[in-house]
């Protein structure tokens, strides 16, 4: 029999998954609105006068990759009345995300058995991670690669989740959780975390932290999440590295601010922007 705890985990997983699948369509969505613009533009431009036939317009659309998360953002948030709250953040520094894009994962170049720290240097506090490049080696040497491309600084954390998941989301340049740095990434070290029980989930243990993604194999890119609190969760999603105590503590500021839908899955209410990101080796 499945007990109200298990029932509860279930349809927390459920929701997750169902949102990625969203985050997908809705890529495919805009893809399809944008050739729709390009079309009607070409229209335009014809029936204004003549000299214009034979020429076109092109949509400058670039194909993104999803991470999506293990904690991908509901389409759209619901309307809440709920009082403001008190941001425990600082302001972001100066600085705007970056666009950079690539076709290809960069080459193998870190050492495996070497250790390595995945530092984000937030405006709620420091946040170091420990990655762990013997299990994870493809994941590590892209986060190096994108750190020390700038990749991720400057932008913001923007999924919250406080239901039934309890997981911060950032690594999307655009912070609307659809974008990537142009390529993807083999899953890894799905085993471990351990064996799915019954539920088909493993236990994401505090201070975890994972790859997101389409919710497909194989299509991680640069949306990670950071785990703030035990999350039941399908061993689907990379886990690559472990929060340090001091950066749990900034993820329990961060969390106890909440999420701005009122519904445990949001933006967060505190200002979460990534000023800087660096990987350093040991």
């Amino acid at each position: 029999m499945v007990t109200k705890d298990q029932r509860r985990r279930q349809l927390a997983r459920e929701k997750f998954e169902r949102q990625q699948q969203r985050r997908v369509q809705l890529r495919q969505k805009s893809r399809i609105r944008n050739a729709i613009i390009a079309a009607v533009a070409v229209v335009v431009i014809a029936g204004v006068g003549g000299a214009w036939i034979g020429g076109a317009f092109d949509s400058d659309g670039k194909k993104t990759d999803a991470a999506a998360k293990a904690a991908t953002p509901s389409a759209s948030a619901p309307a809440t009345t709920a009082a403001p709250v008190k941001d425990p953040c600082s302001k972001p520094a100066a600085g705007s995300p970056g666009k950079q894009q690539w076709k290809t994962a960069p080459a193998l170049s870190i050492d495996k058995s070497a250790k390595y720290t995945f530092t984000l240097q937030t405006t709620c506090g420091s946040i170091p991670i420990a990655l762990n490049a013997a299990k994870a080696p493809q994941t590590t040497n892209s986060f190096d690669f994108l750190a020390g491309k700038g990749y991720f600084d400057h932008t913001k954390c923007h999924r919250l989740t406080t239901t039934g998941i309890y997981v911060l989301q950032c690594g999307d340049p655009t912070g609307q959780g659809s974008g990537g740095p142009g390529y993807t990434i083999p899953d890894e070290n799905l085993t471990g975390l351990g064996k799915a029980g019954a539920d088909g989930s493993v236990n994401y243990k505090a201070g975890t932290v994972a790859m997101a993604n389409t919710g497909q194999p194989h299509t991680g890119g640069s949306q990670f999440f950071l785990v703030y609190k035990d999350s039941p969760l399908p061993p689907s999603y990379t886990p690559f590295g472990t929060i340090s105590p001091d950066g749990l503590k900034v993820l329990a500021k961060i969390a106890g601010a909440g999420e701005n839908s009122g519904q445990g899955d949001g933006a967060p209410n505190a200002t979460v922007v990534i000023n800087k990101a660096t990987v350093t080796k040991s």
